[in-house]
């Protein structure tokens, strides 16, 4: 991501809080990844021991694979995952172009088609298994744009075996491109989720979260949604001032036990 477009998207940066992860030990940087009529730009991280590893697929935030996201899958690559970011607005456009976010939504985010996004990430998983990934143990975490995507393709992809969704959306109107939200496939999840949510957001209201948890129960689905009372959107992003150190760290592990406990082994 561009210093214009990164900037536009986190402004005011909190210098102090940011992290950044080193790549000693690891195979970290950009890759190409074949997907259905073009191969999508990505970002991997993998240890520099031999594998197989298993796979985390890191799905971005409404800004795109910018630093921050890079970072997380080096993070998780520390710890002994092949993490991988794939580009998912790539034939839509550049986000680093748009100064606003209600521009970035106008122009590219209500134009990318959730079929296509999935397929991506079927394409993404294959990559990944053939790049030195173990197929028996792959999850996928995402962020803001990325978590409900994380629940979607939760309901898409049995070959998984757990995911974790920070912060996605839960439900909007239903157009042609985007036709189902979490709240849709609460019933049909293949793998169990792990949602984590922060109790002062605005854009995902508490009652809409306690109708995800009743439509789980239902459900009797083994998915958890675990809700921070004082913490705001995009808590786990350290970039922007929202971020919420203690609310992150314990995401964070709850995260890891959850994908431990689910399959997704170191």
């Amino acid at each position: 991501m561009s210093s214009k477009g990164f900037a536009a998207a986190t402004h005011p940066i909190r210098e102090a809080s940011v992290i950044h992860t080193d790549s000693d030990g690891l195979l970290a940087g950009e890759v190409s990844i074949p997907s259905a009529d073009r191969s999508l730009p990505a970002y991997r991280s993998v240890p520099l021991v031999p594998g197989p590893h298993p796979i985390v697929l890191v799905v971005q935030e409404i800004f795109g694979v910018h630093e921050h996201i890079k970072d997380v899958t080096r993070r998780l690559a520390k710890l002994g995952y092949l993490a991988v970011a794939p580009e998912l607005y790539v034939r839509q456009g550049d986000p680093t172009r748009y100064a606003s976010l209600d521009e970035l939504r106008e122009k590219i985010v209500s134009r990318v088609p959730d079929a296509q996004v999935l397929a991506d990430l079927d394409a993404t998983l294959d990559w990944a298994t053939r790049h030195g990934g173990d197929a028996a143990r792959a999850g996928i975490t995402g962020f803001c744009w990325g978590g409900r995507i994380t629940w979607l393709y939760a309901a898409h992809q049995p070959a998984l075996k757990a995911a974790v969704a920070w912060y996605g959306k839960l439900t909007a109107a239903h157009t042609p491109l985007q036709p189902r939200h979490p709240l849709d496939v609460a019933a049909t999840l293949q793998v169990p989720v792990l949602g984590l949510y922060g109790g002062q957001d605005a854009s995902i209201p508490p009652d809409q979260v306690e109708r995800m948890r009743d439509a789980l129960q239902q459900a009797g689905s083994a998915s958890q949604l675990i809700v921070y009372p004082q913490a705001p959107h995009a808590f786990y992003a350290d970039y922007r001032p929202s971020y919420r150190a203690q609310e992150a760290a314990d995401g964070w592990q709850r995260m890891l036990d959850w994908f431990g406990r689910h399959g997704v082994r170191r």
